[in-house]
């Protein structure tokens, strides 16, 4: 476990110490039950039915036998009872405890374990599987949860529970104990190497779900492709492909295991058979009463039976073994560097954006944009042109802070934007993406993502600029109507003017928009221009486009051409409401 993943653990244990506690307390009631389980029968047999004398360490029991025979055995039989209703009360009562704690392990992982991801840099979300992430938050978590709140105490109460029993049996007869105890060794010895085997396959199998996840992730998503190309049967059998790797890795671990349980099964029956052969021969010796005999092969049944649920365990700790391992490579991948101690906050921006020698690369020796020197005056309208892979929306991508340059600066009315904290300065930009992202939660709650707190008024202000009111007030519930995974139930230019309308509600001094009607038909496209013309005022415009009719009306546009920018034109002094007209 990694120091990361550690101190989470360690943290919540702090917070649920009182419940460990008590958890520990119901274990070794529990212990103590199973230790006093035989012992009403030894009673019966040794002191009631053969009438022999107590033995000095029993002898606070002489009253009870006084009472004689029928009262006695009354009294045996109760407490037989008593014990089983005690350990189950206990055993309940740290069943409850554990799960508890396991449950609130699992609900604090996977919250730092989102948090985390939410951090971490584009670049390792372009190259990690979404489908092996899911599976780790979801998956492995719960493997861990099992772990802490199962299997933890359960070992911890086998553990005990076998040091007591030995510890009885040396008591009554060290020499018996000894052919008991000389059955362990070889047995745990067995298990530890078998276990390695469940371990390899765990992993296995563990990266071959995370790919299944990623796989129906994948096409799920493009479902309408995959229909439209009628690849169904080719996914199918891709899917199956990574299905049958699985459950040849999960049949390796089922064999391992399987193998585990069996070996204990054998030790058991021959320990057992080994303990009463032995013990008998030292009952006709005299040695050893009848009673003595029978808390011995009753501790002996229930030593094997934790060692047996110890073998099964066992498989499972592998597993959650391989489970820590993923979700410690999680948290301890870096995160986005943090603000710097001296951040200021970015307020009442004017604007201006200046590149100054920037460079960036995706990959070493592929830069992406080289030396790139650019200034843009507060309130200045930009559209960026150039072929896919140019660089424009790394452009975009910078100035957010999504990625930092590999050299040069960016300033913001002339400070290094490293300067100010992410919060705000992500703040004073709005962002409309080239593929619309919206959440199956409400209209409503879409456009004030960014501004969670905006009145319904101000929301409504926002849908208006972006001429999304008109359909909004059409759909079922209106602003309150929830929309599907993806925002399935808009076209694609709804979901356009939304992203806008969200983009808008924040009042950016800085609005970037990337292709924003390269997916979109040309009424809805119209109606964007429409839109984003009537907001500007004074604010700081960058369009990336590849759409000539969009670019009336922008001061300025720009090429990019292999990472350098092209000698700037000015477009022709058509406004958009000119073209509309025209």
């Amino acid at each position: 476990m990694t120091s990361r993943l550690r101190t989470v653990v360690l943290e919540c244990l702090r917070e649920q110490r009182v419940s460990l506690a008590l958890a520990a307390l119901a274990l070794l009631g529990v212990v103590l039950c199973e230790l006093l389980v035989p012992w009403p029968m030894k009673l019966i047999f040794d002191h009631i039915l053969l009438a022999k004398p107590l033995p000095p360490d029993l002898q606070a029991l002489q009253p009870l036998l006084a009472l004689g025979a029928w009262p006695a055995l009354v009294v045996c039989a109760v407490a037989i009872a008593v014990i089983a209703l005690a350990s189950g009360v206990l055993a309940y009562l740290q069943l409850y405890t554990s799960a508890r704690i396991g449950h609130r392990i699992t609900w604090r992982l996977r919250g730092e374990l989102f948090a985390h991801l939410q951090r971490l840099s584009l670049a390792h979300h372009r190259t990690t599987r979404v489908g092996e992430l899911i599976t780790k938050v979801a998956g492995d978590t719960n493997l861990l949860r099992d772990m802490f709140s199962d299997w933890l105490l359960t070992v911890g109460r086998h553990g005990v529970t076998l040091l007591a029993m030995l510890a009885v049996m040396f008591w009554l007869n060290a020499a018996l104990a000894l052919v008991v105890a000389a059955t362990l060794p070889p047995l745990l010895l067995v298990m530890y190497l078998l276990n390695r085997r469940i371990k390899a396959a765990a992993r296995e199998q563990r990266k071959h779900e995370g790919r299944m996840a990623s796989r129906l992730n994948e096409v799920l998503s493009h479902i309408a492709l995959v229909q439209a190309f009628g690849r169904h049967e080719a996914e199918e059998e891709r899917f199956r492909r990574e299905i049958a790797a699985n459950y040849e890795s999960g049949m390796r671990s089922a064999r391992v295991n399987g193998a585990i349980v069996r070996a204990i099964a054998v030790v058991s029956a021959v320990g057992t058979a080994i303990t009463v052969l032995v013990g008998a021969r030292e009952v006709l010796a005299g040695r050893l009463t009848p009673g003595e005999l029978l808390v011995f092969v009753s501790y002996v049944a229930a030593l094997y039976k934790p060692v047996r649920d110890l073998g099964r365990l066992a498989g499972k700790f592998s597993r959650a073994s391989i489970s820590v391992e993923r979700v410690a490579q999680i948290l301890d991948i870096a995160p986005d560097a943090e603000d710097a101690p001296d951040a200021i906050a970015l307020t009442h921006t004017l604007g201006e954006i200046t590149f100054e020698n920037v460079s960036f690369a995706y990959q070493p020796g592929r830069p992406v944009l080289q030396g790139l020197n650019l200034r843009i005056a507060p309130g200045e309208r930009v559209a960026l042109l150039g072929a896919s892979g140019a660089g424009k929306s790394t452009l975009m991508n910078l100035l957010l802070r999504l990625a930092e340059p590999s050299a040069g600066r960016i300033l913001i009315d002339g400070i290094d934007i490293r300067r100010y904290t992410r919060a705000s300065l992500r703040a004073a930009l709005g962002v409309v993406p080239q593929e619309p992202m919206l959440f199956a939660v409400s209209v409503r709650e879409n456009i004030a993502y960014g501004r969670p707190d905006a009145t319904m008024e101000e929301i409504e202000a926002a849908a208006r600029a972006a001429r999304a009111h008109e359909f909004i007030i059409d759909l079922p519930q209106g602003y309150d109507t929830e929309l599907a995974e993806r925002a399935a139930n808009l076209s694609g230019g709804q979901r356009q003017r939304l992203c806008l309308a969200r983009a808008l509600l924040r009042e950016p001094a800085i609005l970037l928009m990337d292709e924003p009607t390269a997916a979109v038909d040309p009424h809805s496209a119209r109606l964007i221009h429409e839109a984003v013309a009537r907001v500007h005022r004074d604010r700081t415009l960058i369009l990336i486009t590849h759409d000539p009719a969009s670019l009336a009306g922008y001061d300025r546009v720009l090429t990019l051409e292999k990472g350098h920018l092209a000698p700037a034109s000015r477009p022709a002094a058509l406004s958009l409401v000119d073209l509309r007209h025209g």
